[in-house]
C-alpha cells in the first residue's frame, strides 16, 4: 500500500505545505542539521543516518519483496518543504554558528554559506541558574516565567503563520537536575508556577509548554526533566500535540544498547560496565558542571538496568557495577571519545573482557536523529490514532530515556525499539505486522 492509498483513507493527513522546524538552541547539533538539511536538497550530499530518509521497511512476507523506502511509504514531509528557525542565547547567524562549533569543515560551510546566514535567531529564555557554565547575551526579559512563555508563544504563532504546520525540538545545553515538584502535577498548577517563578520551572519546561499549548510537537534532545511531567502529558493530550522521550540516543548508550540485549539473549553474565567520554564541545563544558552532570548520569545510568533486568536474573545481573564518567576536554572538539569497558562471565562463572572505544562525532550522530524526530512527529499528528496517545512511544529509538505511558516501563533494547518502530508505521499504513515468525515458509 502506498503512502497515497493510505493517506487517501482520510485516515492521515497529507503532508501539504511547509513544515516549519524550531530548533531551540542553535549551536553545534542544530547547525549541523540544518546545514545538513540544505546539503542535502543540493545534492551535495546523503543523508547517511536517517532512517526517514534512507531506510526500507518490509511489507508482507519475505518472498513477496516488498521494501520500499520508509519516506515512500509513509507521508512525510518533503525535505524540500522543510523551513527552519529557533532561539539562541548567542546572536550570530547560523553560518557564524556553525563555524564557531566546528563540526563541519569550511569548505562545506561555504557552499552553503547565503543560507545559513538568513538564519538568525530569535532572543531565547534563559536562566544561568540552570545551565551554570553558559553565559547567555541574546535572552528575552520579563516579569515572570509566565511572561516569557507568552513571548515564546508568540514566537511560534509569528512563525506558524508563514508555514502550513510546525515542530519545536530542544537541542540546547544539559540543564541541572530537577526533580518532579507540586507545580508539575497538573496544567493549572504549572501555570500558577509560571506566574510565581517557581524555580523548580526551567527554561526546557517553559519552551515545551509554549509550543504544547500552541499545538505543536515538542522533542527533547537533552536529559532535561521537560515533558516527563504529568501536567506535560496532560497538556499533550488536550492539544493534541504529540511528545516522546529525551535525550538523543547517539554515540556510547547506543552502543550500550547494543551489546546488553545481546548479553541478556544469550545469559551471558555482566559484573561491571564502566564507561567513560572525553569531549570538548560546548556541551561537554557545560557538563563539566556536577549539576548539569547528574541529569546526564541518570539518563546514561538507567538503560543497563531496564534491559537486563536484575530482579529477574539475579545470578546475572544482581551485582553489576556501573559507572558513567564525562570528561571536559577542549582539544577533542565534537569529535566525542566513548570509551567502555565491559566485565562479562559465562559458563561455569569464568570472566571476560569487551572494550570498545568509538571516536564518534557527536553532531554528526545527532543530526539525523533530530531530523527524523520531526519528521515523525510532524506524522504523528497528522494521524488521528497517535495524536490522541500524547506520548510516542514508537519514538524510543531515538532517545536515552525513553517516555512511555505511566506506570509503564520503558524499552531500552534498541532491537526491540526498531521493530516497534516500523510496525507502528505498517500499523497506521494498513499493513500486516511482521512478527518474524515464519512458519508459512515451511508449510
Amino acid at each position: 500500500m502506498t503512502a497515497e492509498k493510505a493517506s487517501g483513507k482520510g485516515s492521515i493527513q497529507p503532508a501539504k505545505g511547509k513544515l516549519g522546524v524550531m530548533t531551540v538552541g542553535m549551536g553545534a547539533v542544530a547547525t549541523t542539521l540544518i546545514a545538513g538539511v540544505e546539503a542535502v536538497r543540493k545534492g551535495l550530499a546523503k543523508p547517511i543516518g536517517s532512517v526517514t530518509q534512507m531506510g526500507t521497511i518490509r511489507l508482507g512476507k519475505r518472498t513477496d519483496n516488498r521494501t520500499p523506502l520508509v519516506k515512500n511509504f509513509v507521508p512525510l514531509a518533503d525535505l524540500d518543504d522543510v523551513v527552519f528557525t529557533g532561539w539562541d542565547i548567542f546572536p550570530e547567524d547560523m553560518y557564524e554558528a556553525a563555524a564557531h562549533a566546528a563540526v563541519l569543515d569550511r569548505d562545506h560551510l561555504q557552499s552553503i554559506k547565503p543560507f545559513l546566514q538568513a538564519i538568525k535567531p530569535m532572543p531565547a529564555v534563559f536562566d544561568q541558574y540552570y545551565v551554570k557554565r553558559l553565559h547567555g547575551t541574546h535572552v528575552k526579559t520579563g516579569k515572570s516565567k509566565c511572561d516569557l512563555a507568552q513571548q515564546l508563544r508568540s514566537d511560534i504563532q509569528k512563525f506558524k503563520s508563514q508555514v502550513d504546520r510546525v515542530v519545536v525540538i530542544w537541542c540546547g545545553s544539559t540543564e541541572i537536575f530537577l526533580e518532579p515538584a507540586p507545580c508539575h502535577a497538573t496544567v493549572e498548577s504549572f501555570e500558577k508556577g509560571l506566574v510565581d517563578n517557581d524555580p523548580a520551572i526551567a527554561p526546557s519546561q517553559i519552551y515545551a509548554y509554549a509550543a504544547l499549548k500552541e499545538g505543536v510537537p515538542f522533542a527533547n534532545g537533552a536529559p532535561n526533566l521537560t515533558v516527563d511531567l504529568p501536567c506535560m502529558i496532560e497538556l499533550s493530550r488536550q492539544t493534541g500535540a504529540p511528545i516522546c522521550g529525551k535525550d538523543f540516543k547517539t554515540g556510547q548508550t547506543l552502543i550500550k544498547t547494543v551489546l546488553a540485549p545481546a548479553f541478556k539473549a544469550r545469559m551471558l553474565g555482566v559484573s561491571g560496565w564502566y564507561s567513560t567520554n572525553i569531549l570538548g564541545n560546548r556541551d561537554g563544558e557545560v557538563l563539566d558542571d556536577p549539576e548539569s552532570f547528574k541529569t546526564k548520569e541518570e539518563s546514561k545510568l538507567g538503560v543497563l538496568d531496564y534491559i537486563l533486568q536484575p530482579e529477574k536474573y539475579p545470578d546475572l545481573y544482581g551485582n553489576i557495577y556501573h559507572k558513567v564518567r564525562i570528561n571536559y576536554y577542549p582539544p577533542r572538539g565534537d569529535n566525542k571519545e566513548g570509551w567502555d569497558n565491559i566485565d562479562i562471565f559465562g559458563w561455569l562463572g569464568y570472566p571476560m573482557q569487551i572494550k570498545v572505544d568509538f571516536l564518534c562525532r557527536d553532531s554528526i550522530l545527532a543530526a539525523p536523529i533530530a531530523l527524523d524526530l520531526v519528521l515523525f512527529l510532524d506524522l504523528a499528528q497528522r494521524t488521528p490514532e497517535l495524536r490522541h496517545l500524547g506520548i510516542q512511544e514508537w519514538l524510543s529509538f531515538y532517545f536515552k530515556s525513553p517516555q512511555s505511558a505511566p506506570g509503564l516501563y520503558p524499552e531500552h533494547d534498541l532491537f526491540i525499539q526498531s521493530m516497534k518502530l516500523k510496525n507502528t508505521l505498517r500499523h497506521i499504513m494498513g499493513e500486516d505486522l511482521i512478527t518474524h515468525l515464519g512458519l508459512e515458509y515451511y508449510d
